[in-house]
């Protein structure tokens, strides 16, 4: 349900959202609500987030596919520079999209944003140089909790668009590069339902 503020667009995967704000522009630039609680609340997104993460990626840097168990996360994702590839994946055991992933461009011209609830892994690609990405959270951060699935696992077959930006080979971290596969994990996430 649209709130006037922030219109809801489905996705193939139950529970995960993008939401486009209303802008507000001219010639003298724009304005726009990325966040109210209220509103994002009539969408059904329930949390009250708690940490506001701010990154910067050169064009080419690939992060993910993170997610954090226990102290699990939702995120609140979008572009304030740039353009990224976005991709989520759910591995909620028992829901009937388990193992399937979505992509989204977000982007600082389109001004989407995408909440990921728990249960899925997140991940992108920077598409521009200096891109920059702000994301709200569900829960704190805990370094002990950090883990993903490998971000070219051959299972979920995910379509990186590198070639069709230039990118020869992503950038990544070295925790990125050794992050074990989608077969080898086992995902401590129920699926239970999802209001979308």
């Amino acid at each position: 349900m649209a709130s006037g503020k922030f219109t809801p667009i489905p996705t193939a995967l139950a529970g995960a959202f993008l939401i486009e704000p209303r802008v507000f522009g001219d010639d003298r630039g724009f304005f726009l609500e990325s966040y109210t609680r209220r509103d994002m609340a009539a969408l059904g997104i329930p949390e009250e987030f708690v940490q506001d993460n701010h990154s910067r990626s050169a064009k080419g840097v690939l992060r993910g596919l993170h997610f954090q168990y226990p102290f699990s996360q939702s995120k609140l994702v979008r572009v304030a520079r740039g353009a990224i590839y976005d991709v989520i994946v759910d591995i909620r055991r028992g829901s009937p999209t388990f193992g399937r992933h979505e992509s989204f461009i977000l982007s600082e011209e389109n001004h989407r944003l995408l909440y990921v609830p728990v249960g899925f892994a997140h991940g992108f690609l920077a598409l521009s140089e200096r891109t920059e990405i702000l994301y709200k959270t569900g829960e704190y951060y805990h370094p002990e909790a950090d883990a993903g699935i490998r971000w070219n696992d051959p299972d979920l077959a995910i379509p990186w668009p590198l070639s069709e930006h230039g990118i020869a080979a992503p950038l990544l971290s070295d925790k990125d590069a050794r992050l074990p596969l989608f077969s080898d994990i086992e995902s401590p996430f129920l699926f239970q339902g999802a209001n979308r």
